[in-house]
This record gives C-alpha cells, sequence and structure tokens, in this order.
C-alpha cells in the first residue's frame, strides 16, 4: 500500500480508539481485533516493539468489561484527566480548551474548506479527532494538506500527551494504545516534507 493508504488505515483505527468508547459500534470489532492480536498481520509497518505492544494488548481481553470504566476515566471524568486529550490543553499557556491552538487549526480547516461536524460542542483538536481527520485527508489523496495537520497540529503536542497517557497508569490496553501510537506518528512522519512546528509546551 502506498504512505497515505497506510496512513488512512491506521490513523481511522488509532483515532477511533481514542475518541469512541470501547462498547460503541464504531470501536467493538477494532477492541476484537487488538485485544486478539489479529491487527499485527495488517499493520502496514515493522517495528520491533509491535509484539510487545500486542502482547500488552492481548493482556486487556480478559478484563475487556473494565476498558471502558478504563476509558472514562482516561478521556471523560469526572475526575481529573490525567493526560487531557485535546492538544490546546498542552499548547496554551493556560491549559484551556478552545486556545489559540485551536483557533488556529480551525483556520487552517476553515482554508481548506473542512467542517467538522459533531453533536456536541467539542473542541476539534481532540488527538482522536485529529487521527481520524488525517486518516480522511489521506483517503482523499490530500496529501499536502496531511502532511501540514501532522506537523503543525499534531506532533507538537501529540508525543508529549502520550507520554505522560503511558505514565499514568493506563492499564495494559490504553498503555499499549499510546505506545503504538508513538509509533505510528514516527512512521507517519518519516514520509513527509514538512518539518514539524516548534511549539511551547505548558504542561
Amino acid at each position: 500500500m502506498s504512505r497515505l493508504e497506510n496512513i488512512a488505515l491506521t490513523g481511522r483505527a488509532l483515532g477511533a480508539l481514542f475518541y469512541f468508547s470501547p462498547q460503541a459500534p464504531q470501536t467493538h470489532s477494532l477492541v476484537d481485533a487488538f485485544t486478539s492480536g489479529s491487527w499485527l498481520q495488517d499493520w502496514p509497518w515493522a517495528d520491533d516493539r509491535l509484539n510487545s505492544i500486542a502482547q500488552r494488548m492481548r493482556l486487556a481481553a480478559p478484563q475487556r468489561r473494565k476498558l471502558d470504566e478504563t476509558w472514562q476515566r482516561l478521556f471523560i471524568g469526572p475526575d481529573a484527566l490525567p493526560a487531557p486529550p485535546w492538544g490546546s490543553v498542552w499548547l496554551d499557556k493556560e491549559n484551556v480548551l478552545f486556545g489559540d491552538s485551536l483557533l488556529a487549526l480551525r483556520s487552517w480547516m476553515q482554508q481548506l474548506g473542512i467542517q467538522h461536524e459533531t453533536n456536541q460542542n467539542e473542541p476539534e483538536d481532540h488527538i482522536g479527532t485529529l487521527l481520524m481527520l488525517a486518516a480522511w485527508l489521506a483517503e482523499n489523496g490530500q496529501e499536502q494538506a496531511t502532511n501540514e495537520l501532522l506537523a503543525w497540529h499534531i506532533l507538537p503536542w501529540a508525543p508529549r500527551f502520550l507520554n505522560v497517557l503511558g505514565e499514568s497508569e493506563p492499564g495494559d490496553f490504553y498503555s499499549a494504545l499510546s505506545q503504538l501510537t508513538q509509533v505510528t506518528l514516527h512512521q507517519w512522519q518519516a514520509g513527509s516534507p514538512v518539518p514539524v512546528a516548534d511549539k511551547p509546551l505548558w504542561r
């Protein structure tokens, strides 16, 4: 497969696993694939860490019923989130939602004619939303836009978010998911000519 096809495949899967509850219709079959290890044969990039990632995800299979509780704790609340999944929390000095970095993302999306559709008044810079947006752009052959989204709006903060998430005792599944996402984003960037924007992190 081409690089864009690989981004489309991996971005849609990873984005959905961050954004949707493990029991949601959009992720039920994905959670099956990742906890059984069947995803490994379809993952487009080879990496020495993939087998250990798959092993940790398999450990989550017996506790699958608890995955939804873990997802709620990590990404919804009601308690303080150990690693908030929105870019502006990391990129804005005040650590707020709807910060300047989100406004920059919205401006970029508007220039490309991209409309974010959601049933809630929700920021567009959720890690799951951004990964799925990258997949959508790749599916539609928009290579330059895919590279810009990655370099300007994902990579400046996502590695830090993923590191903090992995260190927050998220359980086997989400610890492995954070590492797999780090590995995958590195592969995405390897084929892009757009340099990653240097933005200060405030968290």
